[in-house]
């Protein structure tokens, strides 16, 4: 029997919060509220750590609500677009107990992976965004930051070295997972446990331009960045308050000249009017600019109370409604486009990446096995972006 080697031994120092730096306020987030609930000030590290990020927000009114957890504030609006938008200015602090946790999808071909949740929701306004159905964000709709990092960190190192091979942990399921960082400095806690650890890895989606803090870290090779991306043209249509589409590549060309292993999620694509030339145009923009290892493509796939707050903010006649108002549920209880529109945009994406980069791996996202097959990529099935 070999012995388990772990970043966490007693011969190194127990994880910690972040101490002796300076937070940063993110470009797209301001909140007029910081309700710190139950948790988040119940030792001196958790106490100092959030004192350090409210003094970022003087203007902000902050509320104790420590008899409170964090997904039971209450923000006093009965109506979920009102709810909806004072979430998305409205801070939490709090701790999480089912921080880590195993992706249980079924009736499409998701592998399922392991992820983790320093944070929930996050401060950027997509039309669109599926997160924002799902019941633990539909009633609390709020930008929280946890401040239990060490036991988070402790349950990733128990649970990987229990699995005891290499084992990607995904921060971006629940969250966009660098949105906040410029506050909390936590990928300079995580990155290099990461780098550290025998068995686990990291993979972070996101859609900030702001990587600041990990240029500098010793990763090494252990922590893979994606970052969701759409042509310009459908982000203006269908994304508020977020970084700009050359924000993004900068900040994965600065990360690929750091030595960081990059990937893309385009999704949801959407087909506008003259989709075929745009996302072509952006496919040869995106793999001339960034050598990415891997690209995951995908449409919409929405509960129903996402579609509903989404023709809220958008309207009823829209890019993605027009689409899909006819069509019923998938046996997953996703609403999606028709079968064909999916294929054919997918194809169209594949056929541009393949003149590029023959060798560049292409997935798609909580897809159903006949639109691999459509797409000619059942070979790939469950070597997508979640996943090593």
């Amino acid at each position: 029997m070999y012995q388990q080697l772990s970043f966490i031994d007693a011969s190194k120092p127990e994880p910690r919060l972040p101490v002796d730096y300076q937070p940063v306020v993110p470009e797209h987030f301001h909140p007029e509220r910081i309700y710190l609930s139950k948790g988040s000030l119940s030792s001196d590290d958790r106490k100092q750590f959030v004192e350090r990020i409210c003094r970022c927000f003087g203007d902000a009114e902050v509320a104790e609500r420590l008899d409170t957890p964090h997904n039971k504030i209450d923000l006093g609006e009965p109506d979920p677009l009102a709810r909806h938008r004072k979430g998305k200015r409205t801070l939490v602090f709090g701790e999480l107990g089912d921080s880590v946790r195993f992706s249980s999808e079924e009736q499409n071909t998701c592998p399922n992976y392991w992820h983790f949740s320093p944070y929930s929701f996050c401060p950027y306004g997509c039309k669109y965004c599926y997160l924002a159905g799902t019941p633990g964000v539909w009633f609390s709709p709020t930008v929280k930051i946890y401040v239990n990092l060490p036991e988070i960190i402790q349950k990733i190192d128990a649970t990987a070295n229990r699995l005891a091979e290499p084992t990607a942990f995904y921060l971006g399921k629940l969250q966009d997972g660098l949105a906040l960082d410029p506050l909390t400095a936590y990928s300079t806690i995580l990155t290099p446990f990461f780098a550290r650890h025998r068995y686990a890895r990291q993979i972070i989606l996101t859609k900030s331009a702001d990587v600041t803090r990990l240029l500098g870290l010793d990763h090494g090779g252990h922590t893979i960045l994606s970052w969701s991306i759409n042509p310009p043209e459908v982000v203006q249509r269908s994304e508020e308050n977020v970084p700009s589409v050359d924000d993004r590549f900068d900040a994965m060309q600065r990360c690929v000249e750091y030595g960081y292993p990059i990937r893309a999620v385009m999704m949801p694509m959407i087909p506008v009017e003259n989709w075929e030339d745009i996302y072509a145009d952006f496919v040869r923009r995106l793999l001339g600019a960034v050598r990415l290892e891997r690209l995951t493509l995908g449409g919409i796939c929405s509960y129903r109370n996402a579609s509903h707050l989404m023709e809220r903010k958008w309207g009823k006649a829209n890019d993605v409604s027009d689409l899909t108002r006819r069509q019923s549920t998938s046996p997953d209880g996703r609403l999606r486009y028709k079968s064909d529109i999916r294929a054919r945009m997918y194809g169209h994406v594949i056929r541009i990446a393949r003149e590029i980069r023959p060798d560049l791996a292409l997935a798609l996202c909580l897809e159903e096995h006949r639109i691999w097959q459509a797409a000619g990529l059942t070979d790939c099935i469950g070597r997508c972006n979640c996943v090593l």
